[in-house]
C-alpha cells in the first residue's frame, strides 16, 4: 500500500472550512489503513511537509498524492502529471479536465454521477463523507425552536424568514464557529439549512451538504434545500421538509406547525449506518487496494480507451448527422 499525501493549500486562517474538515478527517481514516500524512502547498507551515520540497525527491512511484481543493485541481493535476495521483471530489462543477489516469473518490452519488459523465474512463468510487458517533439524539428537553447558521445560509432565509419566524418563536442565528455541535444540535427543535443560492454564485454544487445530517442524526426536524450532494440522503417528506416552499407565509406555517407537534421526521439507524466509520474505513479500504493494483500496472497497458475531446466529440456528431441523413434518404428510397 503506497503512502498517501492529501494535499491541501494550508491548515488554519484563510483555508479552515467545511472542505479542509472533511479532507483532514479523510486524512485519520486513512491513518487506520495505511501511512497517509497533510502535506501543504501554497501556506508553508512548520509541521506540515511543503508540495515544492518533496517534489525535489525524484523517487517518488511509492507514493501517491490526493488532489481535492476544487479550483486548484486542474493546476495541481498538471504540476503532477508524472506521479500517481486521486483526485477526492467533493463539489462539482469546476469545469475541469482530468486524465484517465487520475482515479476519482467522490464523497456523494450526485457527485459520482457527474464524474461519470465528465470522465467515462476513469477508475471512479463512492466514498462518502464520516459522520462522527457524537452526533447522536440525547433525548433531552430542547430550548432552542429554531437554529440556523450564517455561512452559506440564502439572503430569503436570512432576510425573510427568520425574521418572520422571530415574530413568532426563539430562534438562534449562529455566525461563529461552533465548539460542541453535537451539544446545539440537542438543543435544538427545527434546524434551517437553505445553500442551493450560495452554490449558484459560486458556480458549483453542494459536495455533500454535512451539516443537515448531523442535525437529524442529533433528532432535529430539518428544513432544507436539496441541491447537489444533499439529495443523496434527503428525502422530503419522509425524513426532511423541503425549505422554500413557494411563499414565505407557506414556510412559516410549515414551521410552526412542527414546533407545535414536536415533529416526527428521522433519518433512520440504517441510513446514518452507510455515513458511520466502521463502514467508511471498510470502503477506503477496498477503494485503496483497488487503486494500487492499478497504478502497480498502468504502465504496461497501451491501448487507452479514446478520452471525449472536444474534437473526438465533434467527430462523433458530425458522424451521427451523416447517419441519419443516410438513413432518411435510404428510406426515401
Amino acid at each position: 500500500m503506497r503512502k498517501l499525501y492529501f494535499l491541501v493549500p494550508g491548515t488554519n486562517g484563510k483555508f479552515a472550512c467545511g472542505g479542509l474538515w472533511a479532507e483532514l478527517k479523510t486524512v485519520d481514516l486513512a491513518q487506520q489503513i495505511c501511512d497517509a500524512v497533510v502535506v501543504t502547498y501554497r501556506q508553508r507551515e512548520s509541521d506540515k511537509l511543503f508540495l515544492d520540497d518533496l517534489l525535489k525527491d525524484k523517487k517518488l512511484d511509492d507514493v501517491i498524492f490526493v488532489i481535492s481543493w476544487g479550483f486548484d485541481v486542474g493546476k495541481l493535476a498538471a504540476k503532477l502529471q508524472h506521479y500517481n495521483v486521486i483526485y477526492h471530489a467533493h463539489s462539482a462543477g469546476y469545469q475541469i479536465n482530468l486524465p484517465a489516469n487520475i482515479p476519482i473518490i467522490t464523497v456523494s452519488r450526485n457527485t459520482l454521477g457527474y464524474w461519470g459523465q465528465q470522465s467515462p474512463n476513469s477508475l471512479i468510487y463512492y466514498l462518502p463523507n464520516q459522520i462522527s458517533d457524537g452526533f447522536t439524539n440525547l433525548h433531552q428537553n430542547r430550548d432552542i425552536d429554531v437554529l440556523v447558521q450564517m455561512r452559506k445560509s440564502s439572503e430569503y432565509l436570512i432576510k425573510s424568514l427568520i425574521p418572520a419566524l422571530e415574530k413568532k418563536c426563539k430562534v438562534l442565528v449562529v455566525d461563529s464557529y461552533v465548539e460542541d455541535l453535537p451539544a446545539l444540535f440537542n438543543r435544538t427543535k427545527v434546524y434551517l439549512y437553505d445553500s442551493g443560492e450560495y452554490w449558484k454564485l459560486q458556480g458549483v454544487s453542494e459536495g455533500f451538504g454535512l451539516q443537515p445530517m448531523e442535525a437529524l442524526a442529533c433528532g432535529c426536524q430539518v428544513f432544507s434545500s436539496v441541491n447537489g450532494g444533499l439529495s443523496d440522503y434527503l428525502d422530503p417528506g419522509f425524513n426532511c421538509y423541503k425549505i422554500a416552499g413557494y411563499a414565505l407565509e407557506f414556510d412559516v406555517e410549515r414551521i410552526l406547525k412542527v414546533l407545535e407537534s414536536s415533529g416526527s421526521l428521522t433519518l433512520s439507524e440504517t441510513v446514518l449506518a452507510e455515513y458511520r466509520t466502521e463502514n467508511i474505513i471498510h470502503r477506503l479500504q477496498v477503494i485503496l487496494a483497488d487503486i494500487n493494483d492499478f497504478f502497480d500496472h498502468k504502465n504496461n497497458y497501451s491501448a487507452k480507451i479514446p478520452d471525449f475531446t472536444k474534437i473526438r466529440l465533434a467527430k462523433l456528431f458530425t458522424q451521427r448527422i451523416f447517419a441519419k441523413i443516410k438513413k432518411k434518404y435510404l428510406q426515401g428510397n
